[in-house]
């Protein structure tokens, strides 16, 4: 099987170009590639697809072999692959995925290559039902739950997949992301699990994230979930509807939720690692 290592802010994944290549069982590729000792190592598999309503299908999987709706920093890896290999040379792309068509401007440097992208990541969702979370009204912005004797405040979005967003008042980057992220991950308030966010907040326009992915564990980044963030810290009050910069512990990301459409739009960096053949076992 030959792939591509790329990676957004730090979340890696390992790329097969389905236009050319088949993968049976992908949940179990995923697993096997993922692993870090004895496989290329990743967050996970994604595959680039031909589409039918698009110019490209996207399928992602997660380390545990789980299939998710969508992932922020991979569908820009997958334009970038699309657009420096010649397979969608234009620089309006369009990404079939679980979660529905999502739109990327392509933005290059001098010698054609595409650096950043903008993706329109659409509305977030904030019907409880429709995240899914159990909770008695929408949207959700305080949803109290307990973990070693400490209490949190989520607010919950989805954005193709579901997020729960906490806002922390201590620095984030030493908060024990692994010991609250495993047991928040699986409260029975998730039907289909969550993403869990913490947040630290800098200013109204910038914050500082750390995610617990759900079926990866923590990640050095997370789009959808750096657009949870900045849709919960607006309905929240905290930052307004501009441009909000997002630390993580990847790199950067820059998340708008625009009044003139309700849409999301994130702009960040993709890169290439490197090209391989894996032969499994």
């Amino acid at each position: 099987m030959r792939f591509t290592k790329m990676q957004g802010c730090g979340n890696d994944y390992i790329y097969v170009n389905c236009f050319e290549e088949s993968v049976s069982s992908p949940e179990q590729v995923a697993k096997a590639v993922s692993d870090r000792h004895f496989g290329i190592g990743s967050d996970g598999l994604v595959l680039i697809c031909p589409s039918e309503i698009a110019d490209c299908r996207m399928r992602m999987f997660n380390s545990d072999g789980s299939e998710s709706e969508m992932c922020g920093n991979a569908i820009r890896c997958v334009a970038k692959y699309v657009y420096d290999r010649n397979m969608i040379h234009k620089k309006s792309i369009s990404v079939e995925t679980l979660a529905g068509i999502k739109y990327i401007t392509i933005i290059t440097d001098g010698s054609d290559i595409a650096r950043m992208m903008t993706v329109d990541m659409g509305a977030p969702i904030t019907e409880a039902a429709e995240i899914p979370v159990v909770a008695g009204s929408s949207p959700v912005t305080d949803l109290t739950l307990s973990a070693y004797g400490s209490e949190f405040t989520f607010t919950c979005v989805s954005m193709g997949n579901p997020h729960a967003v906490t806002f922390i008042s201590e620095d984030v980057g030493s908060f024990d992301v692994e010991r609250f992220g495993k047991v928040f991950e699986t409260d029975d308030h998730f039907p289909r699990r969550a993403n869990i966010e913490f947040a630290e907040i800098v200013s109204p326009t910038h914050l500082k994230m750390r995610v617990w992915e759900r079926g990866a564990g923590e990640t050095l980044a997370c789009g959808t979930g750096t657009c949870a963030t900045v849709a919960a810290a607006c309905l929240n009050g905290i930052c307004p509807r501009e441009p909000v910069r997002v630390e993580l512990l990847g790199g950067e990301l820059t998340i708008e939720w625009r009044e003139s459409d309700g849409h999301i739009y994130m702009t960040g960096p993709a890169e290439f690692v490197f090209d391989g053949e894996y032969f499994g076992g």
